[in-house]
């Protein structure tokens, strides 16, 4: 059994109060699941969330027959709970004991904190800087990482600090520890490689378990590596894509987490493969970082469920 808690804000005891048709954010908690299947999981986790005074304002669930394996995503309200955060976190471990859950509860009042490493390529930075800045990524991004100069102007324009760390084959695994103590001074809890063009280390994964999020300019498992946009025009393919997963050990061969396709024709040479699959690059990358955040992912084995 494995619990994972999400930092949340300050736990204290909320007075009854009148349900609202539109809780607040903070009053928001998620708890995602995955368990072997067997009756009365459903059951369990309702009348602990009722019995605490709180409200399922949705609940999206999953068996995957082949592997005897459950999936659940529960959001509820807490603005009437009638114990605290604390007393409703026992009680999902005891449960989580009981039925040998893997669990993770967060609550929407605290927002993750995100570093995004980029190198020269600028088009997933500036994507994902908008959508923060437009709200539509609810966390922080106190953090970029690049092993070039190139981007510090787009990092300066947000208002967010940039980090240089120039990386060669010989200090590649000291500065990559520069990196780690970086991450861990801001208290970062995801990593997103935004077309960043280096490969991190089996130490480095390790230390973020699905918490790095790579975009790959392909789609997975077709064309790994470099240039993926030279190798399907060399095979004349008539869709090109990208891929958003989990970064691990195995270049290219973590959990996937989104992929798209766009039409690609005889009539486009490498450099419009490059211009096409850059706009599918940032759509997909979005959706990955975004999911991630409002803790729609659940890995399993090396595949993930997304709860859209």
């Amino acid at each position: 059994m494995a619990f994972r808690l999400a930092r949340g804000g300050q736990r204290r005891i909320l007075g009854r109060q009148l349900m609202s048709d539109s809780p607040e954010p903070k009053n928001i908690g998620t708890l995602l699941i995955s368990c072997p299947d067997r009756r009365g999981i459903v059951a369990a986790l309702a009348q602990i969330l009722h019995g605490h005074g709180a409200n399922i304002l949705s609940a999206d669930q999953h068996r995957d027959s082949s592997a005897g394996q459950f999936f659940q995503r529960i959001v509820f309200d807490t603005t009437e709970l009638l114990t605290d955060r604390i007393s409703l976190e026992h009680a999902v471990l005891e449960a989580a004991d009981r039925f040998d859950m893997q669990v993770s509860l967060s609550y929407a009042d605290y927002k993750p904190r995100i570093a995004i490493f980029v190198s020269q390529y600028d088009h997933c930075l500036y994507d994902l800087l908008w959508r923060h800045q437009s709200g539509e990524l609810r966390c922080e991004v106190p953090l970029v990482v690049s092993n070039h100069e190139t981007l510090r102007p787009i990092a300066r324009q947000f208002g967010i600090q940039f980090q240089h760390v120039p990386i060669t084959r010989e200090t590649k695994l000291a500065q990559e520890q520069k990196e780690l103590e970086l991450l861990s001074e801001h208290n970062v809890d995801l990593v997103v490689l935004a077309r960043y063009m280096q490969i991190l280390s089996p130490e480095f994964t390790a230390k973020y378990p699905y918490r790095v999020i790579n975009i790959h300019h392909s789609f997975l498992p077709a064309f790994i590596g470099g240039k993926p946009y030279h190798q399907a025009h060399e095979r004349g393919v008539k869709l090109i894509g990208a891929t958003a997963h989990y970064a691990t050990a195995n270049l290219d061969e973590g959990p996937i987490i989104e992929q798209d396709v766009i039409r690609a024709s005889h009539k486009d040479d490498p450099a419009d493969l490059v211009r096409k699959g850059r706009d599918v690059e940032r759509a997909v990358l979005g959706r990955a970082v975004r999911w991630h955040i409002e803790q729609r992912v659940l890995v399993w084995g090396n595949k993930t469920v997304v709860f859209e």
